[in-house]
């Protein structure tokens, strides 16, 4: 859990070079906060195994892409994303799937592949549009 501080870091100075403003690159953070942390705990302390989590920008013309790649159990962050329940009560609601839910409407595009060994989550950020 200590490396989501770097994480988080790494994610705002990405952030920061693409000129996002503080609620775009708070909501990029938080996204990718919920998955990181989710990785940590579900993919690798449940699990009872060890690994790392690589985390890679990519920024060109129109986007930043942030990959967040495991070699933890296989999981695919949106299989548990809540749908029609989001109306009812919290305590009739499934548990799981909320958070991941919640954080991933904060990023302009999400996807999830899985590799042979490896979880890949890719977040992408559009690039602010620059007035003349």
């Amino acid at each position: 859990m200590d490396s989501l501080k770097e994480i988080a870091k790494y994610v705002m100075s990405a952030a920061d070079s693409i000129g996002l403003d503080k609620k775009a690159s708070y909501g990029l953070r938080l996204a990718i906060d919920e998955i990181a942390t989710n990785i940590i705990v579900h993919g690798y302390e449940e699990s009872q195994i060890e690994g790392v989590i690589k985390i890679f920008a990519d920024i060109n013309e129109t986007t930043l892409t942030i990959t967040l790649e495991d070699s933890g159990i296989p999981y695919d962050p949106t299989s548990k994303a809540p749908q029609e329940d989001l109306d009812v009560p919290i305590e009739q609601r499934q548990i799981g799937g909320l958070g991941v839910y919640l954080a991933l409407q904060n990023v302009d595009a999400f996807r999830y592949k899985r590799t042979e060994m490896s979880n890949v989550n890719i977040f992408v950020m559009n690039r602010p549009v620059k007035e003349d």
